[in-house]
């Protein structure tokens, strides 16, 4: 079965592109290679490589056991936490059956 290419909006790469550099400064931070990463990540280099690069094909799994490498795994649960827009939404829904 072949896999389909993400394609996003180069805004939209540029989060991505902030979150692997994110991922790379912590990294350094932590004076961890490569190589240890992505041994205790269980994945290859090359994929650490593409997560600090930001590349939309990695798995969000791969992006989950690197962030746990690091200790930030409870940042992952951050993730879409704060759905702003649904709350208003549901408001304005809960306003116009009164």
């Amino acid at each position: 079965m072949q896999t389909k290419k993400q394609i996003l909006l180069p805004r939209f790469l540029k989060i991505l592109e902030q979150l692997g550099e994110n991922i790379k400064l912590a990294r350094k931070r932590r004076k961890l290679t490569t190589i240890q990463v992505s041994e205790r990540a269980g994945i290859d280099r090359t994929t650490l490589y593409h997560i600090e690069k930001g590349n939309p094909s990695v798995s969000i799994g791969a992006y989950f056991n690197v962030l746990r490498v690091l200790g930030l795994q409870d940042d992952f649960l951050k993730l879409a936490a704060d759905d702003e827009l649904g709350r208003k939404l549901q408001d304005l829904k809960l306003i116009g059956k009164s």
